[in-house]
């Protein structure tokens, strides 16, 4: 018996199966790349952010030394406890005192200054690269600078207030005084950095609008509030929850502004004590629990959200619509 085998290569894949083929792995790639290029960052946050804030939560329910190796569980005994505080509200007036005189004038001289280097300069690169200085320039240096400045006896902002009849103020020893030294720092050092941030925003808005608004009729000011202002409202939003995010979590600032033998308290009647100051006080030295410092950093996590959120609203509410619509011009 004889046994025939086909010889007869393998058929070639047709032209309709390779399509077939290349149309399902581009729908793969379309569907499930932008996933794992975006994973690195939510890996990261997970490790360095999300599980920190589940850990802290977690001692936040315990009576947790530091130096101590028991660690009981309370449960809400730290946050009840820390609500009936009074020092922890006199941290809060303090931050939301100091967050008010320093964010508001703060964006304000921002959106100011960026509509300045927005405008045909001369050497515009090195103008709106001077703005970052103060920005760059070491916390401490400025610290030292404004503690200076502000010296009761010595300082040179009491020295021009002499000028004009007017007392000498305890930028120091004075709550409401104190609060306006440290804005006067932050102000200093973040300016600049939002100004950059609206520059970039503003050199996005197109110019045939402020071309059909001259036609019109409107000067510089108008055109200033009735198209800068309103295109940039996403931008205003951003800075302001940056800025609200930065302003309620401000200790570098006060911490350096006072100086003596516990200047963690922002003072010696805890004049100028933010909410972070009180909480690395109770976490760490001098009384090392962790438990209720870990309490107070979900408050505060709290706190920031909140005030965020109202920002938001009022700005939104504020800014009403979205801003001239195409052939609508801008208002005489």
């Amino acid at each position: 018996m004889t046994v025939q085998l086909d010889a007869r290569p393998p058929a070639a894949p047709t032209p309709g199966s390779r399509r077939r083929s290349s149309g399902r792995l581009t729908r793969l790639d379309t569907r499930y790349s932008p996933y794992l290029y975006i994973a690195p960052f939510f890996l990261l946050f997970a490790v360095f952010g999300v599980y920190p804030l589940a850990y802290t939560f977690w001692v936040s329910l315990h009576d947790w030394d530091l130096l101590g190796t028991d660690h009981p569980f309370v449960g809400a005994a730290n946050y009840t406890q820390l609500l009936a505080d009074a020092d922890f509200w006199h941290a809060v007036v303090n931050t939301l005192g100091i967050f008010v005189i320093s964010t508001v004038p703060q964006l304000l001289a921002a959106l100011w200054l960026a509509n300045l280097l927005n405008r045909g300069l001369r050497a515009r690169t090195g103008w709106r690269m001077a703005v970052l200085v103060p920005n760059v320039t070491s916390t401490a240096a400025v610290a030292i600078v404004f503690g200076v400045l502000f010296g009761r006896e010595f300082g040179m902002i009491n020295w021009m207030l002499d000028l004009v009849g007017v007392d000498p103020v305890a930028w120091k020893s004075d709550r409401v005084a104190s609060w306006v030294a440290i804005s006067a720092m932050v102000d200093w050092r973040w300016t600049g950095y939002n100004a950059l941030i609206l520059l970039a925003a503003m050199q996005a808005i197109p110019r045939d609008l402020y071309e059909s608004a001259a036609i019109d009729g409107a000067n510089r000011v108008r055109q200033f509030w009735s198209i800068t202002v309103p295109l940039l409202k996403p931008t205003i939003i951003f800075c302001v929850i940056i800025s609200t995010i930065g302003g309620l979590q401000l200790f570098t600032e006060p911490r350096l502004f006072h100086s003596g033998t516990n200047p963690i308290r922002g003072g010696s009647l805890r004049e100028s004590q933010t909410v972070t100051m009180y909480m690395f006080e109770n976490a760490f030295a001098p009384h090392y629990n962790f438990g209720y410092g870990s309490a107070v950093a979900w408050l505060l996590f709290a706190l920031i959200a909140i005030v965020a959120a109202v920002n938001v609203l009022v700005l939104r509410r504020m800014g009403g619509g979205s801003g001239p619509g195409p052939g609508k011009g801008a208002a005489r």
